[in-house]
């Protein structure tokens, strides 16, 4: 009789792949990063092109990793990887022979459609001029930009559907932003899926798990002038660690002021609910986490997301979240197109050192 063991790794990096095989040669791959640990399903994930905290060693085994599965599966046409890297080591979690949903983000950010590489492989036609970064450069990654997939999701719609992540697909739709560095490309990705910044004010309720680990972040916000309102426990913690709050009560408690109040007055821009399987009010955290649903409040169930979010704000210096033309990029895809390839160029022509 059969037996499946899974193993479940934590604090894991999670990266996709995508890439074209030719005869069991990989000639195209675009290595993707995911914001979130593992744990998150890819569809839902907010992706970054090139990797952003992986070393140069964990890339060559990655790109080793997808040379040889390439090779041994004698693939043709299109393929995706799920890869977790942890601690210099890189695991497979699967690899489809197929083309992913990632392949036109990853095409995008490329600049060269890895479907059309794929098709002529498959059909033995004359294979797709590709530009060097594609075929051998470290991650894949053009030089002079980075790209970020934010999700977007239809909670709304789905009424009492809780708007959590997992490993089960939610998001209904996708959006992608280029930018000169990670932290402007990841803002201008929120932006474009319909997350309105915050301005000032923003609640926060952390899982005990999470709060030491979610602590500088939390700090971070408060530097940055936004005011913070957090639940029972979450408050107890700021005040412990001198970081000025306001308390909000759960409705069930009858006390005020209340958590239900401020979300439906619109008193609240932005919920930070961090909770996990070892949280104690499961269902005043759903509560939460519907009403800003339907008040159409943001919401973020991420601890590296919204880490990532603080650390956009304080590295473009955007005081309250209020991001302006001067601070934000507004090249177009197709400029960052051209002033990347004169960039190869360039270093191309420099002399070796």
């Amino acid at each position: 009789h059969p037996v499946v063991i899974s193993k479940f790794v934590e604090g894991g990096r999670e990266i996709d792949v995508d890439g074209v095989g030719n005869g069991g040669s990989l000639v195209a791959r675009a290595v993707m990063e995911h914001v979130e640990n593992a744990g998150v399903h890819s569809g839902d994930a907010t992706l970054m092109l090139p990797p952003q905290t992986l070393s140069d060693a964990e890339l060559a085994k990655i790109d080793d990793v997808a040379t040889r599965i390439c090779a041994a599966l004698e693939i043709t046409g299109p393929f995706n990887m799920q890869l977790i890297v942890k601690d210099g080591s890189v695991s497979v979690i699967e690899c489809n022979v197929r083309a992913s949903r990632s392949a036109p983000f990853a095409s995008k950010a490329l600049g060269v459609n890895l479907i059309e590489a794929a098709t002529r492989a498959m059909a033995g036609f004359e294979p797709l001029a590709l530009p060097p970064h594609v075929g051998s450069a470290p991650a894949g990654a053009a030089p002079g930009f980075v790209v970020v997939k934010s999700p977007m999701f239809s909670f709304r719609r789905l009424l009492g559907a809780d708007p959590s992540l997992g490993v089960e697909m939610a998001s209904t739709g996708e959006v992608a932003a280029f930018g000169p560095a990670v932290h402007d490309a990841f803002l201008k990705s929120l932006m474009a899926s319909t997350i309105a910044l915050p301005k000032q004010h923003v609640l926060v309720s952390i899982q005990e798990r999470l709060r030491v680990d979610f602590a500088p972040t939390l700090s971070k916000l408060n530097e940055l002038g936004f005011t913070l309102y957090a639940t029972e426990e979450t408050s107890r913690f700021l005040d412990e660690n001198s970081i000025p709050n306001t308390l909000l009560h759960f409705a069930e408690s009858g006390l005020k002021p209340s958590i239900d109040e401020y979300l439906s007055n619109g008193k609240i821009e932005l919920v930070i609910m961090l909770s996990n399987q070892y949280s104690k009010r499961t269902i005043s955290n759903y509560a939460i986490r519907r009403l800003a649903v339907d008040y159409s409040v943001p919401l973020v169930t991420n601890l590296q997301v919204a880490s990532m979010l603080a650390d956009s704000f304080d590295t473009l210096k955007l005081a309250r979240g209020q991001p302006t033309v001067d601070k934000l990029d507004v090249m177009s895809m197709q400029e960052h197109y051209t002033a990347s390839a004169k960039l190869s160029a360039s270093s191309a022509e420099a002399p070796a050192a």
